[in-house]
């Protein structure tokens, strides 16, 4: 990548064009008190003058020949004082700016841990500081998480691959005792897996880019009772009872990523279940903005666990693919965090005491 700044052909600092201003200015206004000067002896008389003791009285041309000769010696003064006192105080007032620089550099040869933290009172260079300081903080987050997702997404999108060449290898070594229709379906079922993990990518991608979203309004009560419509199938095999306490929470946002949010968190809630488990589905109208809880019972999960089942390819049982199988993804809650901050809400996961979670979306309205 080509830098710039080599490219540029060399020229003033800006240090020594604030000193040239400074002393500029300085030398201006000079001339404009001497011209004042000059202006003022116009109203003196050119003839010679005595007063009554007979002294003598400089005329016009006698003041002005002097003031002309200390003028010039006053206008050097002015410029030396200007360029001197103009450099000592472009220094400092650019002193922060060699800070910034030498940050902005590292930033630049990959050091994103470097921070200005100007300090002092605020003005326009700690607003800058500050805000480059935030940038390099939000940098420097994305590419973790890119770095963490990059790497998670990678091992997920690998395992079904190595388990589809493992049976193939066993089934090409025992040719007369295997099961074709049996290798098919156990292929079928990983393929199936691989294309539900990579298109839960690409709408967490889709979604992480900050697009601009098409927003209408929408009940959560409505989305939420289709997605229980959904997955009473799923839970009447699973033989886990949900209940509903769906009240009118309208709000503004996009209908398809709202029901992709509340779809995934009734999913988990009746996959990541027991048998004769039980998940409450409710939607309030409350004084934050409207809310939508799923609450479901299952093992019990460390609360420091919880606070990361947001982060993509996070189960209850950690980063390892748990007894969900292909069902879990780990990208369920991802998803739902990122559609949650897309739409400037809030989400919270409390493990509870009994086993299970609880699960509360709060969107303003």
């Amino acid at each position: 990548m080509t830098d710039p700044g080599r490219s540029r052909p060399p020229g003033l600092s800006v240090r020594v064009k604030l000193t040239l201003s400074y002393a500029g200015f300085l030398l201006v206004a000079g001339v404009a008190l001497f011209a004042v000067g000059f202006l003022l002896l116009r109203f003196v008389p050119d003839a010679n003058i005595q007063d009554l003791s007979g002294l003598f009285v400089p005329n016009r041309s006698d003041l002005m020949e002097v003031f002309v000769r200390y003028a010039w010696w006053a206008l050097i003064a002015l410029l030396a004082f200007g360029l001197a006192g103009g450099w000592v105080l472009a220094g400092f007032v650019l002193r922060p700016l060699g800070r910034i620089t030498e940050v902005a550099r590292r930033a630049r040869d990959g050091s994103l841990g470097s921070r200005i933290r100007l300090p002092g009172r605020r003005d326009e260079l700690t607003d800058l500081a500050d805000a480059f300081d935030a940038l390099l903080e939000r940098v420097q987050h994305t590419i973790d998480e890119e770095r963490r997702f990059a790497a998670n997404a990678s091992h997920e999108l690998r395992t079904p691959h190595t388990i589809v060449r493992t049976l193939v290898e066993v089934a090409q070594a025992d040719p007369a005792g295997r099961d074709v229709d049996l290798l098919l379906a156990r292929i079928g079922e990983t393929n199936d897996r691989a294309i539900a993990t990579t298109e839960a990518l690409l709408s967490l991608a889709r979604v992480g880019r900050g697009d601009a979203l098409e927003r209408e309004r929408v009940d959560l009560a409505a989305i939420a009772a289709e997605a229980v419509t959904d997955v009473a199938a799923d839970a009447t095999a699973a033989d886990v009872r949900i209940d509903t306490a769906l009240s009118p929470a309208a709000v503004t946002g996009n209908a398809t990523l709202l029901a992709r949010l509340a779809g995934n968190l009734v999913h988990n809630a009746v996959i990541h279940n027991g048998t004769g488990g039980r998940v409450r589905v409710t939607t309030m109208d409350a004084p934050g903005g409207a809310s939508l809880e799923v609450v479901n019972t299952g093992a019990v999960i460390d609360p420091a666990v919880a606070a990361t089942l947001t982060e993509p390819f996070v189960r209850g049982a950690g980063r390892a693919r748990g007894s969900d199988g292909p069902q879990g993804s780990g990208l369920g809650l991802a998803l739902v965090a990122a559609i949650v901050h897309a739409h400037r809400g809030t989400l919270e996961v409390i493990a509870r005491r009994e086993g299970g979670l609880h699960v509360r979306v709060t969107l303003p309205r």
